[in-house]
């Protein structure tokens, strides 16, 4: 099956497109590349989350596409934010993180797609404070058949 290949971002709203050329060759690829920048909320309205749980460092939920397209390798920003429980007299530690997480595979037209990221390692348990959780849409990739 011929198709074309568009990876998507929820950085911006720049377009951006990639073209590869041998030296001395012309190169017509049966699939072309581009990416494309777009705010979250666009991001959000082709692919979104929802049933999100957080247990124990695994976070999982489910991926909706919202677009008429196959969608996949749906890339998700999982962030853990440190919150102090005297933010007006925090420590000096920094202990929030964030992680790409991709979530292989396709999803197709209007399909959902389960999803369960484990952290490699838990997160520290203090009493000084607590971490909250959250995971958004960070890029995708969606099918585009050739007509």
């Amino acid at each position: 099956m011929n198709a074309r290949f568009e990876q998507r971002s929820a950085q911006g709203i720049v377009v951006a497109v990639l073209s590869a050329f041998l030296v001395g060759i012309e190169v017509q690829p049966d699939a072309a590349l581009s990416a494309t920048l777009m705010s979250q909320e666009q991001a959000t309205q082709v692919v979104s989350i929802r049933n999100l749980s957080v247990k124990d460092c695994v976070v999982s939920g489910e991926l909706v596409n919202n677009s008429s397209r196959t969608l996949r390798d749906v890339q998700l920003l999982v962030r853990s934010t440190w919150l102090w429980n005297n933010e007006m007299h925090p420590g000096q530690d920094d202990l929030s993180d964030a992680v790409y997480y991709t979530v292989e595979g396709d999803i197709p037209p209007g399909g959902p797609k389960p999803f369960t990221y484990k952290r490699p390692t838990p997160l520290p348990s203090r009493t000084d404070g607590h971490f909250e959780v959250a995971a958004s849409v960070a890029g995708f990739t969606e099918v585009i058949p050739q007509r």
